[in-house]
């Protein structure tokens, strides 16, 4: 199903926890453009944890992980509550757009090439990225023409984050089977598949869409 409209659809938003937490954050000091931001030192120590990962045995490398891993969640976490606080909260900036949007990709960038500098193989995490920006790209130019934003699947920011998340959670036991970095390289290659996939869908629902507009007219 096709997720349209100026707002990503999330079920999360309407949490009892997550509007208590995003109201105590409305009543400090804290602006939604601060948390957007935030989000980008939390994909910044993502990306690092995964990289060093690559270069770490043992207890080292299993924390390395579970940062990388946790750190994917906090990146999702401030992109849940920066909208929140700018429009429940109604702390909206005039340069919010900007930072709602320029964070997303530079947090994309961090975690997929960190993800694939761990396993040796950076070509592979810049093409991860690479499409990730493309699904953007091409949501915000159905915005730019008029057409709703378009969050549809199957690889949308909350599906990659899902996606780098467990496997940087199973990762932790390939030693039990004998392997390394298979488990980041298998991530990485749905990941770019994916989002491939999802720009190609984007894409034609926009073009659809400006078809249509373009009748009516």
């Amino acid at each position: 199903m096709t997720e349209t409209g100026d707002r990503r659809p999330l079920a999360s938003r309407d949490t009892r926890w997550a509007q208590r937490i995003a109201h105590w954050l409305a009543k400090r000091s804290i602006t939604p453009n601060q948390i957007s931001q935030a989000s980008m030192l939390a994909a910044a120590i993502a990306g690092g944890a995964f990289a060093l990962s690559g270069v770490s045995e043992g207890a080292p490398h299993v924390i390395l992980l579970l940062v990388a891993a946790g750190f994917c969640q906090v990146r999702l976490l401030c992109n849940l509550f920066d909208g929140m606080v700018a429009v429940e909260g109604g702390k909206g900036a005039a340069d919010g757009p900007f930072w709602n949007e320029f964070p997303d990709r530079v947090a994309d960038i961090l975690i997929l090439v960190g993800a694939g500098a761990a396993i040796g193989s950076i070509g592979l995490g810049w093409a991860a990225a690479a499409f990730a920006v493309l699904t953007a790209y091409v949501r915000e130019l159905g915005r730019a023409t008029g057409q709703p934003s378009d969050f549809s699947g199957p690889m949308a920011k909350q599906h990659r984050m899902a996606v780098v998340t467990t496997g940087a959670v199973i990762s932790i036991f390939e030693p039990l089977w004998g392997s390394s970095g298979l488990v980041l390289w298998v991530v990485l290659w749905i990941i770019a598949l994916g989002a491939g996939v999802t720009a190609l869908r984007r894409g034609r629902n926009l073009v659809r869409g400006l078809k249509t507009k373009g009748s009516v007219a």
